[in-house]
């Protein structure tokens, strides 16, 4: 379990960006978006991704028998996994000893301990925080999907759109996003390698905490015990 700890502090940089290779264009593409062309004889039909030394990661063979619209589906679903990942491993190590901040009640005159327990705080502190979070959740999921998804029903029973790129949502407010095909494809890399190693952390995090109810920090060494598990009263 201290291998997700120790790894999710290791930074992961893609310096061996795996470069999709030219070939023949899929003809039922009808946009060409951010500078992808899907190529149907390439893995994952050209999306980024890949990083050496692991490079075409499926073993399980998945992609094989996996069409365009299906495979871009794929795609959407873990990049916008691993963004909630890293928000979580984000919320989890700064509400924690020894940082412990906490947006919406302070930590100094409490003793709450490991992240997974906040929320029972924050229901008691501000209990429309969740109905808040919900609707914040869900106008985002609706601007998403009329985004990028197609139409329920559709004759051609699509899950995308044809110039939808998975993840894409338009989002740049500090203008980011590169111009250029190569750069557009390392960046992706390099959030769809950071997003992967979120969601094996943050589900190592869970567990651990869950197993010896201890802070991370803690579990590592790196901060002190303070946390004194309330006694149950009978």
């Amino acid at each position: 379990m201290k291998f997700y700890l120790t790894a999710l502090l290791i930074p992961t940089t893609a310096t061996a960006f795996v470069q999709p290779k030219a070939s023949q264009q899929v003809t039922t593409l009808k946009a060409d978006l951010n500078g992808w062309v899907p190529q149907e004889s390439e893995f994952a039909f050209g999306l980024p991704g890949a990083l050496d030394p692991v490079g075409n990661f499926d073993p399980l063979g998945i992609s094989t028998d996996t069409g365009l619209d299906q495979m871009k589906a794929y795609r959407e679903a873990e990049t916008a996994h691993g963004r909630v990942a890293m928000l979580a491993v984000i919320g989890f190590l700064i509400t924690e000893e020894p940082i412990a901040y906490h947006p919406l009640f302070s930590t100094a005159d409490k003793d709450i301990g490991p992240a997974i327990r906040h929320l029972d705080e924050v229901r008691v502190i501000a209990p429309f925080f969740f109905e808040i979070l919900a609707l914040v959740i869900g106008g985002l999921e609706v601007r998403r999907a009329l985004t990028g998804w197609a139409a329920p029903g559709n004759a051609e029973g699509q899950i995308l759109n044809d110039d939808y790129y998975p993840g894409d949502v338009g989002f740049d407010p500090l203008s980011l996003k590169p111009d250029t095909w190569e750069e557009f494809a390392e960046m992706s890399t390099k959030e769809l390698q950071h997003g992967r190693l979120a969601m094996l952390g943050i589900a190592g995090i869970v567990a651990q905490e869950l197993v010896n109810g201890k802070e991370i920090f803690v579990t590592l060494g790196v901060a002190p015990d303070t946390f004194v598990p309330p006694v149950a009263v009978f």
